[in-house]
């Protein structure tokens, strides 16, 4: 029997009928997999190489808990790392402690080099020819005359998530300059600023990607009055089909990822363009198997199971 930790936030915060974490972990128990929970915090290493304090868990019904001990993280096959942004310094450390634990064999999902590397904004600036019109700057004056050249635009703080601190804004506007110097923190940070697609009206699709494969989508439509699509701000689910655009870019994606040790990854596609690639804890397996009748999470562990 095969023994998974998972990295998360609090395990009672969880909502089992919403969290893709809890879906993996529900798979895995179903797989014959001993489900063990941690939070980041509980990592440590030291003389005897790196360890965690973790609590074994039965997930169906969701949740009960066995004691809390601490173990060598080589006791696990398989440590997925699915803690939810910021990823900040704390998040950071965590991703080196786990490199520890790589090293001695242990498979981590996604893989903490990998982790580092893609932030959730700034990967997909690795594929321009792919996205809408988009720039990273902390300059004004850049920001502003690309907001001019391209008159709609969305402003995005490369550290945010689930469509917190994403703002639409026109380039014409007369308090477009001091709106710049807000969300630059007066030029000393850069944020992402792309032409607006007034086709998020229809829709902002989420996929999901394992390997590099794209197993199951979700469209996700704005409410009324509001441009963000994310669930977590009210967009609402329904289920979709990949169009033939959209399966060229998972391909153009697909070598990139596996070689940066992402496993398993969201991608967020608006008119056929590439928006984000979000690897951290991504989102949107429960809404893949209600609307489409789909088995995802199995899925996913049956993938992960198959690799050498």
């Amino acid at each position: 029997m095969g023994q998974q930790l998972f990295l998360i936030d609090p395990v009672a915060r969880l909502r089992p009928e919403k969290d893709s974490s809890v879906a993996l972990m529900q798979a895995g128990q179903r797989a014959g997999e001993t489900i063990w929970v941690a939070e980041p915090s509980d990592l440590a290493a030291g003389a005897g190489g790196p360890q965690v304090r973790a609590t074994a868990i039965n997930t169906e019904p969701w949740y009960s808990a066995g004691q809390c001990c601490w173990l060598p993280l080589n006791h696990f096959q398989r440590v997925w790392m699915r803690k939810d942004p910021p990823v900040d310094e704390a998040y950071l450390y965590a991703t080196h402690l786990l490199e520890l634990a790589e090293a001695s064999g242990v498979q981590v999902l996604n893989r903490p080099a990998g982790l580092r590397a893609w932030n959730e904004k700034l990967g997909a600036l690795q594929f321009p020819e792919l996205m809408a019109p988009t720039l990273v700057a902390s300059q004004v004056e850049l920001l502003s005359s690309f907001a001019r050249e391209h008159g709609e635009v969305v402003l995005k703080p490369l550290g945010g998530r689930a469509g917190q601190g994403v703002v639409r804004a026109s380039g014409s506007a007369p308090g477009l300059g001091a709106l710049l110097e807000l969300v630059t923190q007066q030029q000393r940070l850069p944020v992402m600023i792309q032409a607006f697609l007034p086709e998020v009206d229809a829709g902002d699709k989420r996929i999901l990607l394992v390997q590099g494969e794209p197993l199951g989508a979700v469209n996700r439509k704005p409410k009324a009055g509001e441009f963000r699509s994310n669930l977590a701000v009210g967009g609402q689910p329904e289920a979709t089909e990949l169009t033939e655009r959209e399966r060229q870019i998972c391909a153009a994606l697909r070598p990139a990822l596996i070689d940066a040790g992402l496993f398993f990854v969201g991608i967020d596609v608006i008119a056929g363009r590439l928006s984000e690639i979000n690897v951290t804890s991504p989102t949107g397996v429960r809404e893949v198997e209600r609307l489409m009748n789909q088995p995802l999470a199995d899925q996913t562990i049956e993938r992960l199971r198959a690799l050498v």
